[in-house]
Formats: structure tokens, C-alpha cells, sequence
């Protein structure tokens, strides 16, 4: 199978996940009591059409660089759009909090969460650090998305792009089997707790959350919507695809490991997770990064291609699962999938 192949694939994979995870938000109106904000998704609809004739426009002149940047833009333009009204969907659910269950998790591994935001607290000045990286996903997955194009690592970009989708259904998934809170919610959290900091999401999805739950919220829309998850954080997987996704990039490897390794740090207070949430959400992408990584190269097509290519002098990257190292060609980085 050749690169090209690989790279229609992962795209046709893509665009399918994007159209299924629609069906399912149409179909919670069409059959439910949802009812959608046209407006909002007509907007991201525009957009992500504007993009992906850009990307096609170029494609066809050869420039397959930038018709890659600007079509996996289309794709996660389109895809959280999508994705955040499923979970309003299956937040509806309404099964038992799993709260309790999780703060017991914490204590069972000596994680304390009050003690955290304490420390957060005592010291404004590095949670301001902390809450600047948590509200950086956006900006950063932008980022990875635009230089991973332009770079020509085309391969490793619909890796990450189809990681992430499989991060985020599989979040929405479990949080419809195991819903909480959050922290905020739990733990009955008020400003006084927290005088000397603003964390960045506090309650701000609660009254969301509850109605959901209660039936009095039923309102979709493309953006704007607030985060509800809290099992598994998905703050926290993305903060890993992102660093998978850039190591090949040696000159913005360190500075993405150091910025996501900050935002998964912030999380628990400014993302209002437990402990166990951020934990969870790394063992998501690393699953996620593997899997993603064997439909887009082929696992054992890459790794006997590794093994007979010549002996070089070595530099380190990830493997799929970010977690160990392997010598490859600094000319031609290669990813284990």
C-alpha cells in the first residue's frame, strides 16, 4: 500500500466518523425531545465547506502540503462541532453520578485534590501559568494541524486527526455509562475556597449538566458548548495527541511536551477533574494513538520497512503510544503504529 493510499484511507475514515457522529445528533431531534441551534451549525458547516474546497482546489494543482493543512482543518473544524452535541446527548441519559466513586479512587491513590487547589491557591502566580496552558488547547491543536501539513508529515497528520476522534467518542461513550459532576459540583466548591485564583471552567457546566440530567436543557449547538465530560478528561488526551503529533517536528517537540505536560497539570483544578479523570484520559490516548496508528500505516508493514531500512545515526521520537522511544532517521521520522 502506498502513502497515498494510506492518506485516502485515513481521510475517507475521517469524513465517515464525522457523518455518523451527525446522524446521531439528527437523529436525538428527529426521535427525541433535542431540538437544534441552525444558526450555530450552519456557520461551522460554511466554514469547513469553505476550507475543504480550498484544500480540494490545491490538492488538484499537486500542492498536497497545504491541501493537506487546509482539509484536516475542514475534518476537526467540523468534528467538535458534532461531538459536543453528542454528549449533551447522551448526557441525557441521566444514569447514576459516579462522584463518590471517583474522589474514593483519589484517596485510594493518595491524590489529593483539595490539597491541589491549595497549592494553586497559595500561589496565583503559577496558576496563572497552569490556567494559560489549560486554555491553550484550541490554539494548539490549530497549530499541530497547520505545521504538520505544511511540514509534510501528511501521514502523521491524519494519524493525529483520527486519534483524536476516536479519543473523543470513546470519552463521550464512557461518560454516558459513568456521567459525574465534577469536582466543583461534588465537593460543593465556592469562591471563598479559592480566594487568591479564578480556575477556568469552575461551574460553569453545571447548570448545563443538571438540565440535561432533568430534562429542562435540550438545546444543541455547534459552538459555544460548554465541556461536561468529566470521565475521562479529554483535556488530558488531547494534551498527549498533541505531543505525539509534534515530535516529529524537532524544533517545537520540547516546547509542546513542556506546555502539555503544564496543561495536564492544571487540569484537576482548572479543568475540574478528579485525579482518576486525568489518568483515564492518558490511558485514552495512548489506546487511542495505537489503534489510530495501525489503520493509518499498517503496523506490520511499518516495523519490518524500520527494521531493514540502514543503520544511521539515531534521534528519539514516540512511538504510537508515546511512551517508548525508538532510533530512527533524524531525515526521515518514522512513527510505530
Amino acid at each position: 500500500m502506498t502513502d497515498n493510499d494510506r492518506l485516502r484511507r485515513a481521510d475517507r475514515l475521517i469524513w465517515a466518523l464525522n457523518g455518523i457522529t451527525a446522524v446521531l445528533v439528527v437523529a436525538a431531534c428527529v426521535g427525541g425531545s433535542f431540538h437544534l441551534a441552525w444558526a450555530s451549525f450552519g456557520v461551522v458547516a460554511i466554514a469547513s465547506a469553505l476550507l475543504y474546497a480550498a484544500g480540494s482546489f490545491y490538492s488538484a494543482r499537486k500542492e498536497q502540503r497545504l491541501a493537506s493543512a487546509l482539509l484536516c482543518t475542514a475534518q476537526f473544524v467540523l468534528f467538535p462541532a458534532l461531538a459536543a452535541p453528542l454528549s449533551y446527548v447522551v448526557a441525557s441519559a441521566a444514569l447514576p453520578l459516579w462522584d463518590q466513586t471517583f474522589a474514593s479512587w483519589d484517596r485510594d491513590l493518595g491524590l489529593d485534590w483539595m490539597g491541589w487547589l491549595s497549592t494553586m491557591n497559595n500561589h496565583p502566580g503559577l496558576h496563572a501559568i497552569f490556567a494559560a496552558a489549560y486554555s491553550s488547547f484550541l490554539p494548539q491543536a490549530a497549530v499541530v494541524i497547520l505545521v504538520l501539513g505544511l511540514a509534510g508529515h501528511l501521514l502523521h497528520l491524519r494519524l493525529y486527526i483520527l486519534s483524536f476522534i476516536f479519543a473523543a467518542l470513546i470519552t463521550i461513550a464512557i461518560s454516558a455509562l459513568m456521567p459525574a459532576q465534577g469536582v466543583w459540583g461534588y465537593f460543593h466548591l465556592t469562591p471563598s475556597n479559592y480566594p487568591n485564583i479564578t480556575p477556568v471552567t469552575q461551574q460553569l457546566h453545571l447548570k448545563i449538566f443538571d438540565g440535561l440530567r432533568d430534562g429542562t436543557f435540550r438545546e444543541l449547538v455547534a459552538r459555544g458548548a460548554e465541556g461536561i465530560i468529566t470521565f475521562p478528561s479529554l483535556h488530558t488526551a488531547g494534551a498527549w495527541l498533541f505531543i505525539f503529533a509534534i515530535w516529529p517536528v524537532r524544533y517545537l517537540r520540547w516546547i509542546f511536551l513542556l506546555l502539555n505536560l503544564t496543561m495536564i497539570g492544571a487540569t484537576p483544578v482548572d479543568g475540574g477533574h478528579y485525579f482518576s479523570d486525568v489518568i483515564a484520559g492518558t490511558a485514552t490516548a495512548v489506546v487511542c494513538w495505537i489503534v489510530a496508528g495501525r489503520i493509518v500505516h499498517g503496523l506490520r508493514e511499518e516495523i519490518s520497512r524500520i527494521e531493514n531500512s540502514p543503520s544511521i545515526e539515531p534521534d528519539m521520537i514516540p512511538n504510537s503510544a508515546g511512551a517508548v522511544f525508538v532510533p530512527v532517521a533524524e531525515s526521515k521520522p518514522r512513527i510505530i503504529a
